[in-house]
């Protein structure tokens, strides 16, 4: 019995080449992960690698791409957060359909995978962590949230290769820098990615990254090459070090400052206090890396948020009470002001 034809099959057989990920192919995924319907999108994954597609292509054309537009809908409201789950789930179980077609490898060496302290969004690395293990390296991926000395213990365990490092929030770049460094005191280089650290990948060497990928694909290509592993690579703190230690070291007052004046509803204030922590820790990457387009970025993000459309102060509360807080800082208190003005100035 002849196996079904892929995607790009036509009605004179199969394709001649690999099954092209073109847009009327992400278009039908979508519409899978839109219904939630597992097995229909499974089908086309497994269907661009039977027509000759690489895991890459599945992986970083098909399934990440559609991923930015889930996050999208959710971001402009027009999916709710169960939506989202429910795509997002959908797209975690059709990598692990992509991944058990894979066949043995880790000839070239052995790599980490691990997301940042914090850091709950793990769909981004399990997709490198799959399109490295079919560029022939043993990927031993540690999941999301990895404290820093569950990483160091296991590095100085298993002494792999590389690290590669997932961050998608900026306001989790300290907790970066600091696994970062870790490796680094280890001997291992780290090859970072994700939006965390900043359009191109601005941040990622402020925080001792040895390099930084835009996509699986790159992660691949970097790990090829040279890294340099020596414990202290890389560029050393921003001017304003001083400044992004004594914003870390205020965190709890300014929460609880913040709190006090916008007194949320009991049910409230876990949510209130974990959103004024993020801001803080945002303002005190951005101290860190020399760089108020950090804080500025991550305040514009904030204020598209679905939570945020409803004209709540909490945003620009924040910031003044920072802003009293943190006189004697004078780099954080310009960041602050700059943040403060795009909310004055946001239509």
């Amino acid at each position: 019995m002849s196996r079904p034809a892929g995607p790009a099959a036509t009605a004179a057989g199969p394709p001649a080449g690999p099954a092209v990920v073109g847009p009327e192919v992400v278009a039908a995924y979508l519409d899978c992960l839109d219904r939630a319907d597992l097995p229909a999108a499974t089908r086309i994954a497994t269907g661009l690698l039977d027509a000759g597609s690489s895991v890459a292509d599945v992986l970083v054309d098909l399934v990440a791409v559609t991923q930015r537009e889930v996050g999208l809908r959710w971001l402009t409201g027009r999916w709710s957060v169960a939506q989202e789950h429910a795509a997002t789930h959908v797209s975690e179980q059709v990598v692990e359909a992509v991944a058990a077609r894979s066949g043995p490898t880790g000839e070239r060496g052995h790599v980490v995978m691990a997301c940042v302290e914090g850091e709950w969004h793990a769909l981004a690395a399990r997709i490198v962590v799959e399109v490295v293990r079919a560029a022939g390296w043993r990927v031993t991926f540690l999941g999301a949230s990895v404290p820093v000395r569950h990483l160091v213990s296991y590095l100085h365990q298993t002494g792999p290769d590389a690290v590669l490092l997932s961050c998608v929030q900026p306001s989790r770049l300290i907790r970066a820098g600091r696994m970062i460094e870790a490796c680094r005191a280890a001997g291992v280089p780290v090859v970072a990615g994700g939006p965390g650290f900043g359009p191109d990948g601005r941040w990622a060497a402020a925080v001792g990254a040895a390099a930084w990928g835009a996509t699986a694909r790159d992660a691949a290509r970097l790990l090829a090459g040279p890294l340099c592993p020596a414990p202290h690579a890389g560029s050393g703190p921003a001017t304003g070090t001083d400044e992004y230690v004594a914003v870390l070291r205020h965190r709890r007052d300014l929460v609880q400052l913040v709190l006090r004046e916008v007194t949320p509803a009991p049910d409230r204030v876990e949510e209130v206090a974990g959103a004024v922590a993020q801001l803080v820790d945002a303002l005190a990457a951005a101290t860190r890396v020399g760089d108020p387009g950090l804080l500025v970025e991550f305040v514009r993000w904030q204020t598209e948020l679905p939570d945020a459309r409803d004209g709540s102060p909490l945003l620009d509360t924040t910031l003044r009470v920072c802003a009293t807080a943190l006189t004697e800082h004078p780099r954080a208190g310009d960041y602050l002001r700059r943040a403060r003005t795009l909310l004055t100035t946001a239509p």
